[in-house]
């Protein structure tokens, strides 16, 4: 259902977790029915902000691993170089 962005299948799985004996999955669904409008967004759009978390993610760890060593100009220069 992921992978093929199939978001038709959506509400038959959840009533199908909710008739199941699996508390865990319960509290799951309850949550993404919640937000049921950004899942089925999800399931349906083929954008991803995965490049952009990425590029955060390295950010961040060079920030951590330049944390005391020096200032802004060495940070902003190894963030332009990586």
């Amino acid at each position: 259902m992921l992978t093929t962005r199939r978001s038709a299948e959506l509400e038959g799985w959840m009533s199908a977790v909710e008739a199941s004996e699996l508390p865990p999955l319960h509290a799951f669904v309850r949550g993404l029915r919640k937000d049921l409008p950004a899942v089925v967004a999800a399931l349906t759009m083929p954008y991803s902000n995965g490049p952009i978390e990425g590029a955060n993610t390295k950010v961040e760890l060079l920030k951590r691993q330049m944390y005391g060593r020096a200032g802004f100009r060495l940070l902003r220069h190894r963030i332009l170089l990586s």
